[in-house]
């Protein structure tokens, strides 16, 4: 480039694309190779937010929460070699959820590949099967371009996950200032949001008007495209219940007459499942309907419901049914063009009673199942009289952050959303264990953003909280007031419940020695409690929730192979 070209360093491009795009927080790890990269970051402190975490792993879980609660891309950095390979089970994790995160990996120098150089690995071919898009960048004046393409990928069509690698030399060299240009839209998602063709929508209304019984089950898409009013007014202008995946509970409060609550092998109960086989007309809303929304296929039976599919991604619908209509479109814009629809045909508004009664049945068998244990007082404490206390003693608008295993089907199944929205965040397409934990971060500085104050609350069980324990000590130095939650069982409890459903108690390799995380925590620095007796939970939750600064509580509860679990596997 001529000598008057202003210039910048690879490095501050690279803070000056993202700036462009809009982001103000950035989680990741430091190592060498990205020293120019951090040189620049250190010098834009007014722009963005750098939050250090403890693994590459743990910094993806953050980025994800961060991007599921604001809206916007999530952005993970870390060095190269093993700092990449830690960050693609996050970067897996989003993908599959359709969250939009960024992996910036920074590299070997571009002149060292080929010999030996220490950490040298092909980032592109480590993160394609996860990504959207994927590159590493050859030439310092590329990186504009790169970020452009990325961001472009990640928040147009199906949301999802980009990475770019960045080579020492890369972030080093002298980069063209006028090629620095973004359109800051392309920060946050959906963008560009494309809408069905008005045939099918057309299609798909003669078909509500001929149902007697229509039921609508949403995904995690709806809360994406944040359509959860649009969602409750055509389910009460159709007179349908609402079931939701794990990903989108509480997309309806579950307050509401027609919220049937999670459907499902994971989470649901006997009353939610018979609603799905009485149904004549399924509206799948922002979901793949997969093996566990589908309980494998078994219900319902391919074939045997009238199916409306809307969905971003034209790749699930009819992935595993038969569909009727296929409305390919963001789920808020076209859920709106549907009410449009219907809003004018005077005699479309169904009458409530079969949703009504179906719910209603639903939630009393619920109710009745529940209470069972949910009062008990015996010990080991129950699941269920966790979920009581937590359900008594949480602000309505709490957030949740769930690790997979022991405390996603209680909470999906028992807890009560008291509000429509984002109520609760789950692991839920790969299920690694760990991610509770580091989420709380990503939420605190994703609430952050949104100048939203709201109390955030991980749950886990001991084996997730054994995966990343390290983040104590971000939490701590970041001093952010969540209440952490152990499910303490002394195994990793979903597998050894397995063992003891489908292999007669033949239990192998699924317990380890009992833990005292409220010492583990404690010495951290945050304040903890343990306890053993059922009669102690309430007050101990809500001195914790009290509390202005970080809490642990670590409770002795019964193992999920002396529980009723609500899993249709563990039931049979």
């Amino acid at each position: 480039m001529p000598d008057n070209t202003p210039t910048m360093t690879g490095g501050e491009a690279v803070v000056e694309m993202l700036a462009k795009h809009g982001v103000t927080h950035i989680f990741g790890v430091c190592g060498d190779t990205s020293l120019p990269m951090y040189d620049a970051l250190r010098n834009a402190t007014n722009r963005i937010t750098h939050i250090l975490a403890r693994d590459e792993r743990c910094a993806a879980y953050m980025a994800d929460v961060y991007a599921r609660l604001t809206g916007r891309v999530g952005i993970v950095e870390g060095p190269s070699g093993a700092g990449a390979t830690y960050m693609v089970p996050g970067i897996a994790e989003a993908q599959g959820t359709t969250i939009p995160v960024l992996a910036i990996t920074s590299d070997i120098p571009v002149s060292g590949r080929g010999k030996f150089v220490l950490t040298e690995c092909d980032q592109e071919s480590l993160f394609r099967p996860f990504t959207k898009s994927t590159e590493v960048v050859p030439l310092p004046n590329s990186i504009p371009g790169a970020f452009r393409r990325a961001f472009t990928a990640m928040t147009t069509g199906t949301p999802g996950t980009a990475h770019i690698g960045l080579p020492y030399d890369v972030l080093k060299g002298q980069v063209d200032v006028a090629e620095t240009w973004a359109d800051e839209s392309l920060g946050q998602y959906p963008s560009r949001p494309t809408q069905p063709a008005s045939a099918e929508l057309d299609q798909a209304i003669i078909l509500i008007q001929q149902a007697q019984r229509p039921l609508i089950i949403c995904g995690g898409g709806v809360l994406h495209s944040r359509a959860e009013q649009q969602l409750t007014r055509l389910a009460e202008l159709i007179g349908a219940p609402v079931g939701t995946t794990i990903s989108a509970k509480g997309t309806l409060a579950e307050t509401h007459p027609l919220a049937l609550g999670t459907i499902g092998t994971n989470g649901s109960t006997k009353g939610s499942r018979d609603v799905v086989r009485e149904s004549d007309l399924i509206i799948y809303a922002g979901c793949r309907v997969g093996s566990v929304t589908s309980e494998k296929g078994t219900n319902p039976v391919n074939g045997e419901k009238r199916i409306i599919h809307i969905d971003i991604d034209p790749i699930c619908i009819g992935a595993n049914y038969s569909t009727d209509v296929a409305l390919v479109g963001d789920a808020k814009l076209t859920i709106n063009e549907m009410l449009s629809r219907l809003q004018q045909i005077t005699e479309i508004t169904k009458e409530h009673s079969w949703a009504l009664e179906a719910v209603e049945q639903a939630k009393r068998q619920k109710h009745e199942r529940f209470m069972q244990w949910a009062n008990s007082n015996e010990n080991p404490i129950y699941p269920e009289r966790l979920t009581s206390a937590l359900q008594k003693t949480l602000p309505q608008d709490a957030l949740v952050i769930s690790d997979p295993g022991t405390p996603t089907p209680y909470l999906c199944a028992f807890y009560e959303a008291q509000q429509s929205g984002r109520s609760f965040i789950f692991h839920r397409h790969h299920g690694g264990l760990g991610f509770a934990l580091p989420g709380v971060v990503g939420a605190h500085f994703g609430l952050e953003a949104m100048s939203q104050s709201r109390k955030v609350v991980g749950i886990m069980g001991d084996g997730s909280f054994g995966f990343s324990s390290g983040e104590l000590e971000t939490i701590v130095r970041h001093r952010i007031p969540t209440m952490l939650v152990v499910v303490n069982n002394a195994s990793f409890g979903w597998i050894k419940a397995g063992q003891d459903r489908s292999y007669g108690s033949r239990f192998y390799g699924v317990d380890f020695l009992p833990t005292d995380h409220a010492a583990i925590a404690a010495a951290y620095g945050i304040r903890s409690w343990r306890i053993e007796r059922a009669d102690d939970l309430e007050k101990v939750l809500e001195e914790a929730l009290a509390h202005d600064g970080p809490t642990l509580v670590d409770i002795i509860t019964r193992p999920l192979d002396q529980t009723e679990v609500p899993v249709t596997a563990f039931l049979g």
